[in-house]
């Protein structure tokens, strides 16, 4: 773990590095914010769209009561203060996706107030990020210019789709603390289930803030890095911007607050336009929408909702199971795999067994077949009945590995596996001995080195031993055996 702080190098000595993220998050829900359209990902173009999304006149927006709940729900998970009293704004600004003209969002009195994450990067020491706001808009539509030679088209399925905005405060300082902090904020919102996820689907993308500074010195201009659809993206866009403005000030230039795109292909940001104020925007109190007001049933039913979170789990994994920090950390990451874990336990599954199975063999499996874990072709219940028939013995590691590979391909359970192609393992003392017997007979030149001194070669004949048992014997016997069997 180290303590020294990430630095960009400028030819006038170093410069610190100050990020503030804004997350989108698409709530989860059948339908959108202010109407009912459906909300599935990869619909034909323009075949989710209500008369309220498309603006059409007279159309009225109804609030969705599961958005603001699921809104509500993360901002309990985020440990920040729930606003009893918020309200709608109008954001002004023309663009051929948008076709109210305006956005509704919330500036003034946001839903949900300041809270906080817990990041731990890697290599270094737990830090705490501060959480400004949350509040809830409508996302706009979809430009689409590959479409025609000489027009673009608009896609409005993503139009009044319901978003979580999710601000931090400029909190962080490295492009590895930034992605710590996006990873685990994704985590939190899988467990809470207000949002899916998936950066590659457009569900959740973050506006990256990024300003330079002497270290402790006054904030610099920020720029603005817009839709941002990775971790890996936004370390590399964080780590170009700040370059770019040491520098630009470093060079005798100034930096201008404005909006920038990352381009993945060239990792760079380009320019994209200036940088508005609130101001710019025109917002006001939207006229055909009440102010949202929660009553203590509501609060307390969306707080019962919540499940065990991913810190509260990690310390339960490594207090009650006994499992390692790391083992802890990793089953816990993310919560498809601590649902998988826990379905392994409910099948009788040792803990600490089937946590290192699990990671070590599971995890290797699905790497190598380029399946999520959702996806295994191996059910908990199955991986429970492997482990438990390595731990009565009844299979050695060796066989495991070979009745694994076999449940992957066949789909069959590990005791069928077994029993069909007589893989059980053999403890069986008459017939290891007789093999034992034949190794020895067969190398004498190594049983009097063995005897001289060279104690390495006790390996040598628990290999020859186990090669001849055709991997079946168990392992514990095969040593006490081969140790008497050679003093």
């Amino acid at each position: 773990m180290t303590d020294s702080p990430y630095r960009i190098q400028g030819a006038t000595g170093e410069w610190e590095v100050v990020i503030g993220l804004e997350v989108h998050a698409q709530i989860t829900s059948q339908s959108k914010l202010f109407s009912g359209a459906a909300t599935a990902f990869g619909a034909e173009p323009n075949s989710q769209v209500s008369l309220v999304d498309a603006a059409m006149p007279g159309m009225l927006p109804v609030p969705n009561g599961e958005c603001i709940r699921q809104a509500v729900r993360t901002g309990l998970a985020l440990d920040a203060q729930i606003n009893r009293w918020s309200r709608f704004d109008r954001k002004n600004y023309f663009y051929a996706d948008l076709p109210q003209g305006y956005q509704i969002s919330q500036l003034y009195h946001p839903l949900v107030g300041e809270g906080s994450l817990l990041i731990e990067p890697e290599d270094a020491a737990p830090k705490t990020i501060g959480i400004e706001r949350i509040h809830v808009e409508q996302d706009a539509g979809k430009l689409m210019h590959d479409q025609h030679p000489t027009r673009s088209y608009v896609d409005l399925n993503r139009s009044g789709v319901a978003l979580m905005e999710i601000v931090s405060r400029p909190d962080m300082r490295s492009p590895a603390e930034a992605g710590a902090y996006v990873k685990k904020l994704r985590s939190i919102l899988r467990y809470v289930g207000s949002c899916d996820g998936n950066m590659e689907q457009g569900s959740m993308r973050a506006d990256v803030n990024v300003s330079v500074r002497k270290p402790g010195g006054e904030l610099g201009t920020r720029t603005e890095t817009k839709n941002v659809n990775s971790v890996r993206f936004v370390m590399a866009a964080i780590e170009h911007e700040a370059k770019r403005q040491v520098a630009v000030i470093e060079d005798g230039g100034t930096i201008i607050q404005e909006t920038r795109l990352f381009d993945p292909d060239k990792g760079v940001t380009r320019s994209m336009r200036s940088k508005e104020d609130a101001h710019d925007y025109r917002y006001f109190p939207d006229p055909d929408l009440l102010p949202l007001e929660l009553d203590e049933a509501f609060l307390a039913d969306a707080l019962a909702s919540l499940p065990e979170l991913p810190d509260a789990k990690r310390a339960r994994y490594e207090g009650e199971l006994g499992l390692s920090a790391y083992n802890a950390d990793v089953l816990t990451a993310d919560v498809e795999t601590a649902r998988w874990f826990e379905a392994m336990l409910a099948e009788g599954a040792p803990a600490k067994a089937g946590a290192n199975w699990l990671i070590s063999e599971l995890f290797g499996a699905l790497n190598r077949l380029g399946k999520t874990i959702g996806e295994s072709p191996v059910s908990p219940r199955q991986a429970a009945e492997l482990v438990a028939l390595v731990g009565d013995g009844t299979l050695s590691g060796s066989l495991a590995k070979q009745v694994f590979e076999l449940m992957l391909e066949t789909g069959q359970d590990a005791g069928v596996i077994v029993e069909e192609r007589g893989l059980k393992q053999t403890s069986d003392t008459g017939a290891i001995e007789a093999e034992i017997a034949r190794v020895i007979a067969a190398n004498p030149d190594k049983v009097a080195d063995y005897k001289g001194g060279k104690d390495k070669l006790f390996g040598f004949f628990v290999g020859q031993t186990m090669r001849a048992m055709g991997g079946k014997a168990n392992p514990g016997v095969v040593n006490d055996l081969l140790k008497k069997a050679l003093e």
